[in-house]
């Protein structure tokens, strides 16, 4: 990231943000301050409930802890500084500290985007081979997805990482966003960015449409292949298919739209960037929670273990 320094003279950034009014952005604080606050303790809830109760020591939960782990690194990444910079007038950030957002931003995401895929996966053959289940996703298994699915976001985000690194930046120093993304950032740049837009485009965008298609025809196998079961057994495979594809389209949905196209000053960019890295985070284990009896059943025994112990103490 060093070369980056000598080939610009651009070493600070400056974020305009969501909103220009003062006003607008501390009501904007006031709403996403609980909003991250609930996204940090609903997924940090999964993760403890899961990795404490013995009932939910299936391969689905396995992954739905690590998918609440990486949603709130992921969230973490973007939402802090935007939340404190509402309560800045100038809002400034490095260009060091730039690139590393991004990199973290796109890292987390794409961890994100091959876990959904690997749920998917597990969902496949829980119904579909319901006999061969516990020898397809052993434990060794189930651990060798989830390193692939860090290890894919780490060879995503370092493609990304080099093509920025090699782009001189020379000013204006203003990005027209409220975090540090591709596209806002490609605007600095002194030079035609063609090339690397069109990296950027089959790196995120297609990357994106192709895992989007391939959880798309997944699912429809699996929901083709319900009608062979009971009324019971389609029911209750329903439910959780509904929450997986539920996020699946929460998620999906506006990374399509935002990388599947050239570079634009759109201005619906921020609202639908807000949605995906500050809304959806907390969403997913609302969504996985309502919906699940056997996640709501442990986290009531968690509950209620704690409030016992803390009885005893006094």
């Amino acid at each position: 990231m060093g070369s980056t320094a000598r080939t610009s003279n651009v070493t600070e950034l400056i974020l305009t943000g969501l909103f220009q009014d003062p006003e607008v952005q501390r009501i904007c604080f006031g709403v996403f301050l609980p909003v991250y606050l609930a996204t940090v303790v609903g997924n940090g809830l999964i993760v403890l409930t899961v990795s404490v109760s013995k009932s939910l020591h299936s391969p689905m939960y396995f992954f739905l802890s690590y998918l609440s782990l990486v949603e709130i690194s992921y969230s973490s990444t973007i939402v802090p500084k935007f939340i404190t910079d509402l309560l800045s007038k100038i809002k400034t950030i490095s260009l060091q500290g730039c690139i590393t957002q991004i990199f973290f931003f796109h890292f987390f995401g794409v961890v994100e985007t091959l876990l959904l895929t690997v749920m998917a996966y597990d969902r496949y053959v829980a119904i579909c081979k319901p006999l061969h289940y516990t020898t397809i996703m052993s434990r060794s298994v189930c651990h060798f997805l989830v390193a692939g699915s860090w290890l894919g976001g780490l060879i995503h985000s370092m493609v990304q990482i080099l093509v920025i690194v090699q782009l001189p930046f020379c000013g204006p120093n203003i990005i027209d966003h409220y975090f540090c993304d591709l596209h806002p950032l490609f605007k600095v740049a002194c030079t035609d960015i063609f090339v690397e837009g069109i990296i950027v485009f089959a790196n995120s965008g297609l990357f994106s449409v192709i895992s989007f298609l391939t959880l798309v025809s997944s699912y429809i196998v699996i929901l083709v292949h319900l009608r062979n079961h009971s009324a019971e057994g389609r029911r209750k495979a329903l439910s959780t298919c509904a929450s997986h594809i539920t996020v699946v389209i929460l998620f999906f949905g506006p990374a399509i739209f935002l990388y599947l196209r050239p570079s634009s000053t759109l201005t619906e960019d921020k609202q639908v960037a807000v949605f995906y890295t500050v809304i959806t985070p907390m969403l997913n284990p609302i969504i996985y929670t309502l919906r699940n009896a056997e996640v709501k059943n442990a986290m009531r025994r968690l509950c209620g273990r704690k409030v016992n112990s803390g009885v005893e103490r006094q």
